[in-house]
Formats: C-alpha cells, sequence, structure tokens
C-alpha cells in the first residue's frame, strides 16, 4: 500500500536532494540518481498543485 506524501514533504526532500547536488565530490553516478530523485519530487509536487488548482477554481465557480 503507497503512503501518500504530502506537498511540503515532496517539496522538503527536493531541496534536500539539491544541497546533495551542490557537493563537488559527488561521484557522477549518485548526482544522476540524486537529479532523477528530485524531478520525480517535483513532478508529483507539481502534479498536487494542479489539483489543489482545480479543487480552488471548482470552488469559486459554485460560489457564482
Amino acid at each position: 500500500m503507497e503512503e501518500t506524501v504530502s506537498f511540503e514533504v515532496r517539496i522538503s526532500k527536493a531541496k534536500t536532494i539539491l544541497e546533495k547536488l551542490m557537493d563537488p565530490t559527488l561521484p557522477m553516478d549518485e548526482s544522476v540518481k540524486a537529479y532523477q530523485q528530485g524531478m520525480d519530487e517535483l513532478k508529483e509536487a507539481q502534479k498536487m498543485l494542479e489539483t489543489a488548482q482545480v479543487q480552488i477554481q471548482i470552488i469559486k465557480n459554485q460560489e457564482h
């Protein structure tokens, strides 16, 4: 069963990965893996943001 991760946690994970990527001693293969993980976190966060925007628009439309 997959656990839902909050938007804030995903952004925090992406920031942590970015800090890791700034390390000049990080081997290339680890850099590539970290980059992919960071992009995955940001992609999921973007989906969550888009869903929230749609929900807000639906609420606004119901008010009229």
